[in-house]
């Protein structure tokens, strides 16, 4: 699952107003997940509503837990929580993990995810990452039912929204294209350097930056001379899990700065970017927290009930492309 915890076919709202007031120190707009969220949650509430009324029955996620922390169990408690707000069901399965017997736990954690494949009222499911040693991420990716497969990590759907046709991306990479152009900033014809090449974000948002037009070039920990790729960029996406990797004196005058990380540095949680340099540089930048975050939680929602669309409408063909990125 990405970090805040799938491009989501579902259209997105107009864009919204501009972006809250920057910080007093700061010369860049605030890109501030928590309004375009709350957009993309009512609509979601209504398509609910209108679900339930059609169908009968309340679409449901599922998110599968084998082992567990305390921290990603908090994570998961909040979009378990995000999923009441809009009348989605939420499911915690927690699938008991035993050091000593990983082969059994692999056989019960895949049986989990068959049994949920098969349950009409699970529209979606998610397994929380990383997985416990000895049990093979492979072979659960493959498990689950592409159609439910809402945060984008089946290679099914991972290949189809790389060809232009209609499939799941992590809401991560989603958010990253999303706080851009519900924020009205300009995407085509844009030269786009993203840091890191995870499968859950940096690839999948490159794809979807490559559809909207912009010319993209991948960082990552073998790359030559980073700060030169930077400084060409008019929009930067920092996803390399290193907090403070980015700086002011990186950036082109009037970047655009996606910042994904989440790292905690001295109890405190801050991003990939050293914002307090990076802010008086870039014409508009995320903040960590508050940026990336509620909106990736709000898009996994909207992915959840346009998966229970889908499933209700029963097979379609894959001839349409993703809706609200290529459109």
């Amino acid at each position: 699952m990405s970090e805040v915890a799938a491009t989501d076919p579902s259209p997105a709202p107009a864009p919204t107003a501009p972006a809250s007031a920057t910080a007093p120190t700061a010369t860049a707009r605030l890109l501030e997940g928590a309004p375009i969220a709350r957009e993309i949650r009512a609509v979601v509430a209504a398509d609910v509503q209108a679900f339930v009324a059609t169908h009968g029955f309340v679409p449901t996620l599922a998110i599968v837990v084998c082992g567990s922390d305390a921290p990603s169990m908090v994570y998961l408690r909040q979009i378990l929580n995000g999923c009441e707000k809009v009348g989605i069901g939420g499911r915690l399965v927690e699938v008991l993990y035993d050091e000593a017997d990983t082969g059994g736990s692999a056989g019960r954690l895949l049986e989990g995810i068959q049994a949920l494949n098969a349950d009409r009222q699970v529209a979606g499911i998610i397994v929380q990452m990383p997985l416990p040693r000895g049990i093979s991420l492979r072979t659960v990716i493959e498990t689950i039912d592409p159609a439910k497969d809402i945060d984008g990590i089946h290679p099914l759907n991972n290949g189809l929204v790389r060809l232009g046709y209609e499939g799941f991306v992590p809401a991560t990479a989603h958010a990253v294209i999303e706080i851009i152009k519900q924020s009205g900033l300009p995407i085509a014809g844009k030269d786009a350097v993203i840091i890191g090449r995870s499968p859950v974000v940096g690839l999948p948002a490159a794809t979807l930056l490559v559809k909207e037009h912009a010319t993209v070039t991948v960082c990552h920990s073998r790359t030559a001379d980073l700060a030169g790729h930077v400084r060409r960029a008019d929009i930067v996406v920092v996803a390399a899990g290193q907090p403070g990797l980015v700086t002011g004196a990186m950036l082109k005058p009037g970047a655009v700065v996606v910042d994904v990380g989440i790292n905690v540095v001295g109890g405190r949680i801050t991003g990939d970017v050293d914002f307090e340099s990076a802010a008086p540089v870039a014409s508009a930048i995320t903040p960590v927290p508050g940026g990336l975050g509620p909106l990736t939680n709000a898009l996994l929602l909207a992915h959840l009930i346009h998966a229970a669309q889908r499933q209700a409408a029963g097979p379609a063909t894959t001839t349409a492309v993703i809706r609200g990125v290529n459109s």
